[in-house]
Order: C-alpha cells, then structure tokens, then sequence
C-alpha cells in the first residue's frame, strides 16, 4: 500500500508518525514555501508538481492520497481532487476543525483578506496580523499607515511601510507568551485566518483576555465531492480498508 500525503501540517506529521510505525509505505509532499520545515517521519518529497497533469502523473506511483494541507492551500487541495479523479485514486480529505463554533462577541468575519484589512483598520490602530507572508501584500492599502506588528515563519519577499514590525515565529504558542506580544504591542485588534487547531488558539484567547477585536478570515470552500474527516484515527481506518478490507492495518 503505496499513500501519496499532501502535508505540511501538524495533523500531516502525526499522521506520517502513525503510518510509519504500522509499517505503511508513505511519502509526505510539501511545498517547499518554508525554507526549513518541520520534516514528518518516512519518505518526504519537496516542490510542486506541476499542476493536475503533473500530480496525475507521479499518482502512478501511488495507491491511495490523503490531503492534509492546510485549510487554505485550495490550489493544492483542487488539483488533487482533480488528478485523483482522473487517475483513479481513492483520496480523503484530513482536515483539523475550524473555529467557528468557538467564536468570541469581538469576532469579525471577512470572505476575503482585503475585507479583513479593511475591517482592522476601521476597528484599530495598532492591528497585530498573523495571516501568514503570503498575504500581507493584500494589508498594504488599507494598513500602509498604522502601526502594524505582523507575525510569519520566514521574512516576507515585499517590502513593507517603515510603521510596520516584522517578526518570525513559529507555533505552538501559549497564551503567557501570547499576551505578552499583544500587550508589548499595545495591539487594539488582531487579524487571523480560521486555521482551527490549538497550535495558534492561545492568540484567540489572549485577544478574548485583553477584551481585543478579532478579525478572523474565513475558510475558502473545498472541492466538492471529497470525503473529509477531522482527525488521525478515521484515515487509518480508512487506509486500512483500502488495504486489507478488514479496517486494520
């Protein structure tokens, strides 16, 4: 049993853990966005594909995908619904849950980050972003003069105004650690996508703790079609019924 994992993920490289230890053959495939990831256990490989026809390609090598990237790499998760379907591969969907039903009285939903910029700047001065580098070119109009603290893992390839800080960080945080960020800041509100997860939650806390608003960017919608589950345990078992039919691996 051959398992193509589309990672990058805490829920990816728990799973890659699980599967190699019960003896499974998978290869983990990452972006390669972050110059220096956190590597899962087994076979990994980095870079792209090269779009459909490239994943519908390299799928020969494989009996079975599971797409556990993040809730908002959609490129990645439509071009393995796409490559699968016509490769003929059985592929699920791992995603972890998202925090809408745990939502605070100061949340601020936008459908976009554009929104969510303008959003910030209508609700503060001082916003804390922590929306990845791959967006903050989309905060540059609404933002380019307030005093901006952004939070990514690697510095961004933009430039940004001379009022914004950049630091890099990577999760899991604590809240501790979190309040002290907002409070040496003087944050007024903090913008987040809907990751879900506990790694970045402590910021949602602290927000809620310090009586902050929260913009919080909506998840993009998903291919349709595709199985989803939200933990480790549904995917063995369904690797396992693929497999060997008994739900065992």
């Amino acid at each position: 049993m051959r398992v193509l994992l589309l990672g990058g993920t805490a829920e990816a490289r728990a799973l890659a853990d699980r599967l190699v230890a019960a003896g499974v053959d998978v290869t983990t495939s990452l972006a390669g966005r972050v110059t220096d990831p956190r590597l899962p256990s087994g076979a990994v490989r980095i870079g792209g594909f090269g779009g459909i026809d490239g994943l519908r390609a390299a799928l020969a090598e494989y009996d079975a995908v599971v797409d556990a990237t993040h809730p908002f790499a959609t490129t990645m998760s439509a071009n393995a619904a796409s490559a699968c379907s016509a490769a003929g591969r059985p592929l699920l969907r791992l995603e972890r849950p998202g925090w809408a039903t745990r939502a605070g009285p100061l949340w601020h939903w936008a459908d976009t980050h554009q929104q969510a910029a303008e959003l910030a700047a209508r609700l503060g001065r001082r916003p804390v972003l922590t929306i990845g580098r791959q967006q903050l070119a989309a905060y540059l109009p609404a933002l380019h003069d307030v005093s901006v603290l952004a939070r990514v893992v690697e510095l961004p390839s933009i430039g940004v105004p001379p009022g914004w800080t950049v630091i890099t960080d990577r999760g899991p945080y604590a809240l501790p650690g979190e309040l002290a960020l907002l409070r040496e800041h003087r944050a007024d509100v903090v913008v987040s996508k809907d990751s879900g997860g506990q790694y970045t939650w402590p910021k949602m806390q602290a927000a809620a703790q310090l009586g902050l608003p929260v913009v919080v960017v909506r998840r993009p919608a998903r291919p349709a079609g595709v199985a989803t589950v939200h933990d480790v345990e549904p995917v063995l078992a369904w690797i396992a019924e693929l497999h060997t039919g008994t739900g065992k691996i």
